[in-house]
């Protein structure tokens, strides 16, 4: 049986973020150096990704106000 995944808020955030930049999930996860598969993992709330999270903020240049609205 196929179980839906949601997206973090975090996810969300970065997400928009990338169609906002025209920025696929690839190019993300070769820019903070993961696989995309551990990246969407992360913005499915399947890995905490800790070490990855500060990348993710600053490859796509969010502000810290972006993700607390969405936390």
């Amino acid at each position: 049986m196929y179980t839906k995944r949601e997206l973090t808020p975090f996810g969300v955030a970065v997400k928009k973020a990338l169609i906002d930049r025209r920025m696929t999930q690839q190019e993300l996860a070769r820019r903070i150096g993961t696989s995309r598969q551990y990246l969407d993992l992360i913005l499915f709330g399947q890995r905490a990704g800790t070490q990855y999270v500060t990348r993710i903020i600053k490859a796509l240049d969010l502000r810290i106000e972006d993700n607390e609205k969405t936390a």
